[in-house]
Parts: C-alpha cells; sequence; structure tokens
C-alpha cells in the first residue's frame, strides 16, 4: 500500500483545489493511504472527501517557529511516505519534503527559478498559461500527477462531500424567495470592493429581483459588514440574523443558498464545488486566468477590471501583480457598478426571476 501526503498550507480557495491531486492519485493508486495536511482553519472543505484517508490540521503561526517545524518534519519522516505532493512550495513545505525521504517528492517551481536544494526528487515547472477551463491554478495541481504518474481522463472538479444531516438547514425554509448568498468583503482588504460600490449592488439586485440576501464576511469584519449594511436602502431583503461562523457551517449554508456573488475568493471555489451559480468579482491584482474555473457565461461567470479596461495595463506578469496588489484600490475604484451591473444582470436573470 502507498502512504501519500499532500501539503497545502494556504488558504481555503488553494486547500479545496488541491483536494483534487487526491481524487486523482486515488484513481492511479486505488489501494492507498492519503493524508492531507492543511491549515486547521480552512479543513471544513477537507471533510468527508472519501478520498482522503487523514486530515493532518496544524497551527498557521504555530508552524513557523523553528522547533514546531523541527518536530513536524520528524513526524513526517517517521511516517515515511511513498509519495508527496506540495503544490505550494513554500520553505516550510519544501523543507518536510527534503527530509522525509520519500522516494517521489513532488513540487511546482518557476520555470526561471533554480532551486538551492533539492528539495523535490521531481521539481515540476508551473504552466506558462492555461488550456483548460478549470483555470490555470486546477490545471498546475493536475499537471503534478500527469508529470510523473500516467493518469487518463483527469477529474479537475474539486467536490465537498455532505453527510444526509448537513444537507438539511431549516433556518430558511421560511423564506419564498430564492437566496443570494452576497460575499461583501474579499478575504484581505486588498481583495475587497469600496463598500460603497457593494452597497449600490446590493441595492441594485434588491430592487429588481425577488430575493433575499445573505452576508457573507469573516467573523473579524463583522463592523464592516455593517458599515455597507447601513449603507443598503432596501435593508428588509437582507437577512441579518442567520451566519456561520465556521467554514463547515458555511458549506451546509452555501448549500442552502440558490447562487453566489461574491468578491473572489475561497467561498467562491466552495461554492462552484457545491454546483452553486456563482459571479465572481475579481481583485486588479488578481489573475483571472490562474483562479477563474469553469467560467462558461451561464452557471458561472466573472468581471476583471483588465477585461473591461485592458489599456490599464501593457502586461500582466508576475511582478507586476505584485506591484498592484500593494495598491490596488485606485484600479477597484475604476471598476464601478456601472460597469459591473450589465454583466451581472445578465448573469442574474438566467437564475432569478424579476
Amino acid at each position: 500500500m502507498k502512504k501519500i501526503l499532500i501539503i497545502q498550507n494556504k488558504r481555503i480557495g488553494d486547500v479545496l483545489i488541491s483536494s483534487v491531486i487526491a481524487n486523482n492519485i486515488k484513481k492511479i493508486f486505488p489501494e492507498s493511504r492519503i493524508d492531507f495536511m492543511a491549515y486547521d482553519f480552512t479543513t471544513g472543505v477537507l471533510e468527508n472527501n472519501p478520498n482522503i484517508d487523514i486530515i493532518i490540521p496544524i497551527n498557521e503561526k504555530e508552524l513557523k517557529k523553528i522547533p514546531n517545524l523541527i518536530k513536524m518534519i520528524r513526524k513526517v519522516r517517521k511516517e515515511r511516505y511513498d509519495i508527496i505532493f506540495d503544490p505550494y512550495s513554500k520553505l516550510q513545505s519544501r523543507l518536510i519534503c527534503y527530509f522525509s525521504k520519500a522516494e517521489y517528492r513532488i513540487g511546482n517551481k518557476r520555470k526561471h527559478k533554480k532551486l538551492p536544494l533539492s528539495f523535490y526528487s521531481h521539481p515540476i515547472n508551473l504552466l506558462d498559461e492555461k488550456s483548460h477551463i478549470c483555470g490555470k491554478a486546477i490545471e498546475d495541481r493536475i499537471n503534478l500527477i500527469t508529470s510523473v504518474f500516467p493518469l487518463e481522463n483527469p477529474d479537475y472538479e474539486p467536490k465537498i462531500t455532505l453527510q444526509s444531516a448537513e444537507k438539511i438547514y431549516p433556518k430558511l425554509d421560511k423564506y419564498k424567495h430564492p437566496v443570494l448568498m452576497l460575499g461583501i468583503l474579499g478575504s484581505t482588504p486588498q481583495k475587497s470592493m469600496p463598500y460603497e460600490y457593494i452597497a449600490e449592488l446590493v441595492d441594485y439586485i434588491t430592487s429588481n429581483y425577488k430575493v433575499h440576501i445573505l452576508f457573507n464576511y469573516a467573523p473579524n469584519q463583522k463592523t464592516e459588514a455593517d458599515k455597507i449594511y447601513e449603507m443598503c436602502t432596501n435593508k428588509e431583503s437582507i437577512i441579518l440574523d442567520i451566519y456561520e461562523d465556521s467554514i463547515r457551517g458555511f458549506v451546509r449554508l452555501m448549500y442552502a443558498c440558490d447562487l453566489m456573488v461574491a468578491n473572489e475568493g475561497g467561498i467562491v471555489h466552495i461554492a462552484k464545488a457545491l454546483n452553486k451559480p456563482t459571479f465572481t468579482i475579481f481583485s486588479p491584482y488578481v489573475n483571472k486566468d490562474h483562479w477563474a474555473s469553469f467560467e462558461d457565461g451561464k452557471q458561472h461567470e466573472s468581471i476583471h477590471l483588465l477585461e473591461e479596461k485592458p489599456d490599464l495595463f501593457d502586461t500582466f506578469t508576475f511582478e507586476e501583480r505584485k506591484k498592484i496588489e500593494e495598491n490596488p484600490h485606485d484600479l477597484y475604484k475604476q471598476l464601478t457598478p456601472e460597469m459591473i451591473i450589465p454583466k451581472l444582470e445578465q448573469f442574474l436573470n438566467l437564475h432569478i426571476k424579476k
């Protein structure tokens, strides 16, 4: 039996899309044991996945402490994994791979970069560009497998598995109109639209469609969410008394909703994994080709300033993206509601009655 470890020490969306590694490597080694190491606040998207045997939750801050990292390296080495996948490839996970002595240590690297140590037995170059509707982030993870092992008919779609009890969410039973989950704030300030823009979009939706709106935000963003709520006109269409502060709770709530409109982030990937229609608003610094997945103009749609005003960017290199990320707010202000609404309207007309 092969023992396989997947390390994805990053955010919720990254962890969810990296679960496609487990789903596909299980096809190649059906009798294998697959462990998945991820930050403890992200593991809710992995629960009940039939292709993951053991979830290894780790604390982000604690793992940065050298003694704790050494303990984790020793723990992984003791497990004697045969194969380790490291899609994010940060220093901590590289060191875990290096000292694991696994026969197959498979990780991503940038084509123009040379690794200082042989962290991986199989260093795999990141793809130059996307070639599949799933988006480059997912393609890069599938590429980690196909560059080393033969894989027929890869499954590109991340999935969230719910138990029967989790599919029941009685709190929404009393609402007669479709329920729209609105991701009003991004996971970071750089991924969040100006508050007045969000309020204008809320007013447009509630004035033109028979719909109930739920606000989604991180627990530490409650004060900011209240500010946006106070700026909205049709407050009676906004449900304030239903909120889930855990990932698994949000998964249950999103499963009970009808569709999502949101700033780009992990919650969008959750909604897609639950097969819910999504409309995504991308921050100017986010590479849409990398993170936009399964967009067909119907079930999943999005908007990015780069597409609406391509003259603002001559190129969109990694270095330029990092510069924009430092201060995206001036560019974000140019992605106005007047620019978003025509595209949003086309999306909503497919899923909600006016």
